[in-house]
């Protein structure tokens, strides 16, 4: 099998052959068709993630060099271990990749996402950059008939991610909810939110051909942070802001910006990993009576929900861009410089 590893933290991946391998128990292999390229996928090639103040949280430990990345896994399987049921060899399926341990508490109840011991593909466990990949379980497979394909492999985080935060938002029939940040995730949850809630999104971006791509989408109305007006307009748009904001980017300015936008009771998802500080006079959150939280992509369960939203034909495509697995590292490049519009999948 071929994969682009990296081999140095920072440094270009580099294309690496190694023997294809044979499923044991309940693994299933995949041979891969299509892998997204995701932006926190840039933080582990860095091999840190930016805390603000000039601090860096170090994520090198943990998995040995070469490793390959990719966690938005699509493929065919092309076989089984002796153990594994309910998959046959042809089935065309994506990978739940967010896997714990199993045995815990957090992830006995459904939620393996936030496993203290995670096997997270291509995050702790080799994952997509490849032709082929290893899935423990065949419960990690889900069927995507009537998703186009690339497509169907980008839901497993972006997809995942926008849906999980929307779930956890309180919004009225009457409200409208604030998309922050619209590159490829921020545009899903554009889409889920005008699938989950009465009213059309709003949506902030500091990029106008983002925001126009947002509108052409069925934002209801849409706002750069970059104008000094535009916090002041959208707090009279909404009359005293909105009820949830949901912040796809995670920078100072970005949050920043989600905090101004609510209003009183008002609720700020962080799901995005960009990084940097956070500070606010104790005070104000009671108040304001706002609540700050994060989302952390989704569980199994809340995975299979989403998909059938998708397949029920309820979720517009984002644009999706097609490279060779050979291009992984130019991917990275490109998403470091904010330049990506939709989602790049590549496919070996």
């Amino acid at each position: 099998m071929k994969s682009q590893a990296i081999t140095d933290y920072g440094q270009p991946l580099q294309s690496i052959e190694s023997e294809t391998p044979a499923p044991q128990g309940t693994e299933v292999l995949l041979k891969v068709t299509h892998c997204g390229v995701c932006h926190s996928d840039v933080h582990i090639h860095d091999g840190h993630f930016d805390m603000g103040g000039g601090n860096k949280l170090d994520v090198r430990a943990g998995r040995k060099l070469p490793f390959t990345l990719g966690h938005e896994i699509e493929g065919e399987v092309i076989a089984v271990g002796p153990d594994a049921k309910d998959v046959k060899v042809g089935d065309l399926r994506v990978a739940f990749p967010w896997i714990g341990c199993g045995e815990c508490p957090t992830c006995k109840r459904g939620e393996e996402q936030l496993c203290n011991k995670p096997r997270n593909l291509g995050i702790q466990v080799a994952g997509g950059y490849a032709t082929h990949v290893i899935v423990p379980h065949p419960r990690y497979l889900i069927d995507y008939t009537g998703v186009p394909k690339g497509l169907a492999a980008t839901y497993m985080c972006s997809g995942l991610t926008a849906y999980g935060a929307m779930k956890k938002l309180d919004v009225s029939d009457e409200e409208r909810v604030l998309v922050v940040g619209l590159g490829g995730v921020g545009m899903m949850g554009l889409q889920f939110a005008k699938a989950m809630f009465k009213q059309a999104p709003l949506g902030a971006d500091v990029d106008e051909n983002k925001l126009q791509s947002a509108k052409g989408a069925g934002a209801h109305e849409v706002y750069n942070p970059k104008d000094p007006e535009a916090l002041k307009k959208l707090l009279a748009d909404t009359n005293g802001g909105v009820p949830a904001a949901v912040d796809f980017v995670g920078s100072e300015a970005s949050l920043q910006f989600a905090l101004g936008s609510v209003r009183k009771g008002g609720q700020v998802v962080v799901v995005g990993l960009f990084g940097g500080g956070f500070a606010m006079p104790i005070p104000l959150f009671p108040m304001r009576a706002i609540s700050i939280g994060g989302s952390y992509v989704g569980s199994l369960g809340e995975t299979l929900e989403m998909m059938e939203l998708v397949k029920a034909g309820k979720i517009d495509p984002i644009p999706v861009e097609e490279r060779p697995l050979e291009a992984a590292s130019k991917s990275l490049d490109d998403l470091r410089k904010g330049g990506v519009m939709g989602r790049v999948v590549l496919k070996p």
